[in-house]
Protein backbone atom coordinates (compact mmCIF):
# COMPACT_ATOMS: atom_id res chain seq x y z
CA UNK A 1 0.00 0.00 0.00
CA UNK A 2 3.01 2.34 1.06
CA UNK A 3 4.86 1.75 -2.38
CA UNK A 4 1.33 2.02 -4.29
CA UNK A 5 0.91 5.55 -2.57
CA UNK A 6 4.57 6.60 -2.65
CA UNK A 7 4.49 5.84 -6.76
CA UNK A 8 1.04 7.96 -7.25
CA UNK A 9 2.93 10.55 -5.31
CA UNK A 10 6.00 10.29 -7.48
CA UNK A 11 3.99 10.50 -10.95
CA UNK A 12 2.21 13.15 -9.74
CA UNK A 13 5.23 15.52 -8.71
CA UNK A 14 6.69 14.69 -12.12
CA UNK A 15 3.51 15.62 -14.30
CA UNK A 16 3.27 18.72 -12.04
CA UNK A 17 7.10 19.13 -12.84
CA UNK A 18 6.22 18.60 -16.50
CA UNK A 19 3.74 21.39 -16.74
CA UNK A 20 5.69 23.92 -14.93
CA UNK A 21 8.53 23.15 -17.20
CA UNK A 22 6.36 23.24 -20.38
CA UNK A 23 4.69 26.96 -19.08
CA UNK A 24 8.08 28.31 -18.11
CA UNK A 25 8.83 28.03 -21.97
CA UNK A 26 5.40 29.31 -22.95
CA UNK A 27 6.30 32.33 -20.69
CA UNK A 28 9.79 32.97 -22.15
CA UNK A 29 8.41 32.55 -25.65
CA UNK A 30 6.03 35.46 -25.05
CA UNK A 31 8.71 37.41 -23.50
CA UNK A 32 10.66 37.41 -26.05
CA UNK A 33 7.64 37.54 -28.24
CA UNK A 34 6.66 40.98 -26.26
CA UNK A 35 10.67 42.71 -26.14
CA UNK A 36 10.06 42.91 -29.97
CA UNK A 37 7.65 46.21 -30.51
CA UNK A 38 6.49 45.27 -34.16
CA UNK A 39 6.23 41.62 -33.59
CA UNK A 40 4.22 42.61 -30.40
CA UNK A 41 2.16 44.32 -32.25
CA UNK A 42 1.86 41.81 -35.70
CA UNK A 43 0.81 39.00 -32.67
CA UNK A 44 -1.96 41.10 -30.88
CA UNK A 45 -3.06 41.29 -34.39
CA UNK A 46 -3.55 38.52 -35.22
CA UNK A 47 -4.50 37.75 -31.77
CA UNK A 48 -7.30 40.40 -32.64
CA UNK A 49 -8.10 39.00 -35.71
CA UNK A 50 -8.80 35.18 -34.19
CA UNK A 51 -11.17 36.49 -31.92
CA UNK A 52 -13.19 38.55 -34.12
CA UNK A 53 -13.58 35.73 -35.95
CA UNK A 54 -14.99 33.39 -33.64
CA UNK A 55 -16.96 35.74 -31.65
CA UNK A 56 -18.28 37.73 -35.01
CA UNK A 57 -21.80 37.26 -33.64
CA UNK A 58 -21.58 38.75 -30.87
CA UNK A 59 -19.60 41.53 -32.10
CA UNK A 60 -20.94 42.26 -35.21
CA UNK A 61 -24.07 45.09 -34.70
CA UNK A 62 -25.91 43.82 -38.01
CA UNK A 63 -26.37 40.85 -40.13
CA UNK A 64 -23.67 40.60 -43.29
CA UNK A 65 -26.08 39.67 -45.69
CA UNK A 66 -29.21 41.83 -45.30
CA UNK A 67 -29.89 45.03 -47.20
CA UNK A 68 -31.34 48.16 -45.87
CA UNK A 69 -31.54 50.15 -49.25
CA UNK A 70 -32.89 53.26 -47.30
CA UNK A 71 -29.31 53.32 -45.79
CA UNK A 72 -27.70 52.06 -48.85
CA UNK A 73 -23.97 54.40 -49.26
CA UNK A 74 -24.60 55.85 -45.56
CA UNK A 75 -21.45 57.67 -44.91
CA UNK A 76 -19.46 56.73 -41.47
CA UNK A 77 -21.55 57.57 -38.57
CA UNK A 78 -22.89 56.65 -34.83
CA UNK A 79 -25.11 54.20 -36.30
CA UNK A 80 -22.87 52.52 -38.96
CA UNK A 81 -19.33 53.00 -37.67
CA UNK A 82 -17.83 52.19 -40.77
CA UNK A 83 -20.54 53.01 -43.24
CA UNK A 84 -22.73 51.20 -45.21
CA UNK A 85 -22.64 49.85 -48.96
CA UNK A 86 -24.56 50.16 -52.23
CA UNK A 87 -27.09 47.31 -50.76
CA UNK A 88 -27.39 49.61 -47.50
CA UNK A 89 -25.63 46.35 -45.35
CA UNK A 90 -23.26 47.49 -42.73
CA UNK A 91 -19.47 47.39 -44.05
CA UNK A 92 -18.14 46.78 -40.41
CA UNK A 93 -20.71 44.14 -39.61
CA UNK A 94 -19.56 42.32 -43.07
CA UNK A 95 -15.76 43.08 -42.00
CA UNK A 96 -16.31 41.02 -39.01
CA UNK A 97 -17.53 38.14 -40.42
CA UNK A 98 -15.13 38.65 -43.61
CA UNK A 99 -12.44 37.62 -40.93
CA UNK A 100 -14.02 34.46 -40.52
CA UNK A 101 -13.50 33.74 -44.38
CA UNK A 102 -9.78 35.37 -44.58
CA UNK A 103 -9.08 33.15 -41.94
CA UNK A 104 -10.34 29.89 -43.34
CA UNK A 105 -8.58 30.38 -46.07
CA UNK A 106 -5.10 31.49 -44.52
CA UNK A 107 -5.61 28.45 -41.85
CA UNK A 108 -6.14 25.63 -44.63
CA UNK A 109 -4.02 26.43 -46.78
CA UNK A 110 -1.25 27.08 -44.25
CA UNK A 111 -2.15 23.25 -42.65
CA UNK A 112 -1.85 21.99 -46.51
CA UNK A 113 1.10 23.41 -47.40
CA UNK A 114 2.99 23.21 -44.62
CA UNK A 115 2.86 19.12 -44.61
CA UNK A 116 3.08 18.92 -48.70
CA UNK A 117 6.37 21.13 -48.99
CA UNK A 118 8.27 19.94 -45.62
CA UNK A 119 7.81 16.26 -47.31
CA UNK A 120 8.60 16.38 -50.58
CA UNK A 121 11.64 19.19 -49.90
CA UNK A 122 13.41 16.95 -47.03
CA UNK A 123 12.77 13.84 -49.13
CA UNK A 124 14.84 15.44 -52.20
CA UNK A 125 17.02 16.51 -49.73
CA UNK A 126 17.80 13.29 -47.77
CA UNK A 127 17.95 10.75 -50.69
CA UNK A 128 19.26 13.45 -53.40
CA UNK A 129 20.31 11.71 -56.87
CA UNK A 130 17.17 11.12 -59.16
CA UNK A 131 14.72 11.65 -56.48
CA UNK A 132 16.10 15.06 -56.00
CA UNK A 133 16.17 15.78 -59.48
CA UNK A 134 12.90 14.76 -60.22
CA UNK A 135 11.09 16.25 -57.45
CA UNK A 136 13.05 19.84 -58.08
CA UNK A 137 12.26 19.67 -61.48
CA UNK A 138 8.29 19.38 -60.60
CA UNK A 139 9.09 22.56 -58.26
CA UNK A 140 11.14 24.55 -60.54
CA UNK A 141 8.06 24.33 -63.25
CA UNK A 142 5.57 25.77 -60.02
CA UNK A 143 7.68 28.66 -59.15
CA UNK A 144 8.90 29.52 -62.57
CA UNK A 145 5.29 31.11 -62.45
CA UNK A 146 3.97 34.12 -60.35
CA UNK A 147 1.83 32.81 -57.94
CA UNK A 148 -1.23 35.09 -58.49
CA UNK A 149 -1.13 34.07 -62.25
CA UNK A 150 -0.78 30.54 -61.72
CA UNK A 151 -3.48 30.04 -59.31
CA UNK A 152 -5.87 32.64 -61.69
CA UNK A 153 -5.39 29.56 -63.93
CA UNK A 154 -6.19 27.13 -61.51
CA UNK A 155 -9.23 28.32 -60.23
CA UNK A 156 -10.58 29.24 -64.05
CA UNK A 157 -9.83 25.51 -64.26
CA UNK A 158 -11.88 24.50 -61.12
CA UNK A 159 -14.08 27.28 -61.56
CA UNK A 160 -15.44 30.20 -58.90
CA UNK A 161 -15.89 29.13 -55.28
CA UNK A 162 -14.48 29.22 -51.93
CA UNK A 163 -13.03 25.34 -51.35
CA UNK A 164 -11.13 26.14 -55.21
CA UNK A 165 -9.20 28.94 -54.02
CA UNK A 166 -8.10 27.22 -51.22
CA UNK A 167 -6.70 24.42 -53.61
CA UNK A 168 -5.37 26.84 -56.21
CA UNK A 169 -3.01 28.48 -53.34
CA UNK A 170 -2.43 25.55 -51.92
CA UNK A 171 -0.91 24.06 -55.76
CA UNK A 172 1.05 27.73 -56.01
CA UNK A 173 2.57 27.97 -52.43
CA UNK A 174 4.07 24.59 -51.32
CA UNK A 175 7.24 25.23 -53.96
CA UNK A 176 9.32 28.16 -51.94
CA UNK A 177 8.36 25.87 -49.19
CA UNK A 178 10.08 22.80 -50.14
CA UNK A 179 12.79 24.46 -51.13
CA UNK A 180 13.56 25.51 -48.20
CA UNK A 181 13.27 22.15 -46.20
CA UNK A 182 15.52 21.01 -49.37
CA UNK A 183 18.16 23.07 -48.30
CA UNK A 184 17.96 22.63 -44.51
CA UNK A 185 18.13 18.53 -45.53
CA UNK A 186 20.76 18.82 -47.55
CA UNK A 187 22.65 20.97 -44.69
CA UNK A 188 21.48 18.07 -42.02
CA UNK A 189 22.06 15.01 -43.63
CA UNK A 190 26.41 15.08 -43.72
CA UNK A 191 26.03 15.85 -40.14
CA UNK A 192 27.89 13.36 -37.48
CA UNK A 193 25.02 13.17 -35.81
CA UNK A 194 23.29 11.55 -38.98
CA UNK A 195 25.65 9.58 -39.40
CA UNK A 196 26.11 8.14 -36.14
CA UNK A 197 22.08 6.98 -35.82
CA UNK A 198 22.81 5.61 -39.60
CA UNK A 199 25.52 3.34 -38.12
CA UNK A 200 23.35 2.29 -35.53
CA UNK A 201 21.14 0.57 -37.97
CA UNK A 202 18.57 3.16 -38.27
CA UNK A 203 16.21 2.94 -41.45
CA UNK A 204 16.32 5.85 -43.63
CA UNK A 205 12.33 7.03 -42.41
CA UNK A 206 13.26 6.67 -38.92
CA UNK A 207 16.23 9.33 -39.45
CA UNK A 208 13.73 11.60 -41.86
CA UNK A 209 10.97 11.55 -39.65
CA UNK A 210 13.09 11.33 -36.10
CA UNK A 211 15.97 13.82 -36.74
CA UNK A 212 16.21 15.95 -39.85
CA UNK A 213 11.83 16.50 -39.63
CA UNK A 214 12.09 18.23 -36.39
CA UNK A 215 15.31 20.71 -36.90
CA UNK A 216 13.84 21.55 -40.70
CA UNK A 217 10.45 22.66 -38.62
CA UNK A 218 11.44 26.11 -37.25
CA UNK A 219 12.48 27.68 -40.87
CA UNK A 220 9.34 26.21 -41.96
CA UNK A 221 6.79 27.55 -39.54
CA UNK A 222 8.51 30.85 -40.10
CA UNK A 223 7.72 30.88 -43.94
CA UNK A 224 4.31 29.62 -43.26
CA UNK A 225 4.13 32.33 -41.19
CA UNK A 226 5.58 35.14 -43.51
CA UNK A 227 3.61 33.47 -46.49
CA UNK A 228 0.40 34.07 -44.76
CA UNK A 229 0.60 38.17 -46.27
CA UNK A 230 0.82 36.60 -49.45
CA UNK A 231 -1.83 33.76 -48.86
CA UNK A 232 -4.11 37.25 -47.69
CA UNK A 233 -3.63 39.29 -50.65
CA UNK A 234 -4.01 36.25 -53.02
CA UNK A 235 -7.44 35.39 -51.81
CA UNK A 236 -8.77 38.98 -52.05
CA UNK A 237 -6.96 39.21 -55.46
CA UNK A 238 -9.20 36.24 -56.64
CA UNK A 239 -12.39 37.36 -54.54
CA UNK A 240 -11.62 41.07 -56.52
CA UNK A 241 -11.83 39.34 -59.98
CA UNK A 242 -14.73 36.98 -58.72
CA UNK A 243 -13.26 33.86 -58.61
CA UNK A 244 -13.46 33.54 -54.72
CA UNK A 245 -15.73 33.52 -52.44
CA UNK A 246 -19.66 34.35 -54.03
CA UNK A 247 -21.66 37.11 -53.00
CA UNK A 248 -23.64 38.01 -50.61
CA UNK A 249 -20.44 36.06 -48.67
CA UNK A 250 -18.09 39.56 -47.24
CA UNK A 251 -15.06 38.47 -48.50
CA UNK A 252 -12.80 41.76 -48.46
CA UNK A 253 -11.42 41.38 -51.76
CA UNK A 254 -15.07 41.01 -53.06
CA UNK A 255 -16.08 43.81 -50.89
CA UNK A 256 -13.38 46.32 -52.52
CA UNK A 257 -14.45 44.85 -56.22
CA UNK A 258 -18.57 45.54 -55.45
CA UNK A 259 -17.66 49.12 -54.21
CA UNK A 260 -15.16 50.72 -56.89
CA UNK A 261 -18.09 52.08 -58.72
CA UNK A 262 -18.91 54.38 -56.54
CA UNK A 263 -15.17 54.43 -54.43
CA UNK A 264 -15.01 58.02 -55.89
CA UNK A 265 -18.00 59.62 -54.23
CA UNK A 266 -17.86 57.31 -51.16
CA UNK A 267 -14.61 56.68 -50.14
CA UNK A 268 -15.23 54.07 -47.14
CA UNK A 269 -16.68 51.33 -48.93
CA UNK A 270 -13.24 50.16 -50.40
CA UNK A 271 -10.90 52.24 -48.17
CA UNK A 272 -11.86 50.25 -45.01
CA UNK A 273 -11.60 46.64 -46.72
CA UNK A 274 -8.50 47.52 -48.12
CA UNK A 275 -7.09 48.54 -44.87
CA UNK A 276 -8.26 45.55 -43.25
CA UNK A 277 -6.45 43.17 -45.86
CA UNK A 278 -3.45 45.77 -45.37
CA UNK A 279 -3.08 45.72 -41.59
CA UNK A 280 -3.52 41.88 -41.09
CA UNK A 281 -1.08 41.41 -43.91
CA UNK A 282 1.58 43.53 -42.27
CA UNK A 283 0.49 41.74 -38.87
CA UNK A 284 1.49 38.20 -40.25
CA UNK A 285 4.92 39.55 -41.45
CA UNK A 286 5.82 41.17 -38.53
CA UNK A 287 4.97 37.57 -36.52
CA UNK A 288 6.72 35.84 -38.72
CA UNK A 289 9.67 38.21 -38.64
CA UNK A 290 9.79 37.90 -34.87
CA UNK A 291 9.17 34.23 -34.50
CA UNK A 292 12.50 34.41 -37.19
CA UNK A 293 14.54 35.85 -34.63
CA UNK A 294 13.31 33.75 -31.78
CA UNK A 295 12.89 30.12 -33.47
CA UNK A 296 16.26 29.97 -35.79
CA UNK A 297 19.19 29.12 -33.90
CA UNK A 298 21.42 31.23 -35.98
CA UNK A 299 20.34 34.17 -33.80
CA UNK A 300 20.39 33.34 -30.46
Amino acid sequence: MTVSLDSSFNSGSERLARLRRRATRIGHFLWLMARNPLTAIGGSIVLLLMIVALFAPWIAPYSPLVQDLNNALSPPGAAHWFGTDEFGRDIFSRLVYGSRITLYIVLLVSVTVGPLGLLLGITAGYYGGKVDAVLMRITDIFISFPSLVLALAFVAALGPGLEHVVIAITLTAWPPIARLARAEALSLRQADFISAVRLQGASSVRVLARHILPLCMPSVIIRITMNMAGIILTAAGLGFLGLGAQPPDPEWGAMISSGRSYMMECWWVVTVPGLAILINSLAFNFLGDGLRDILDPRNE
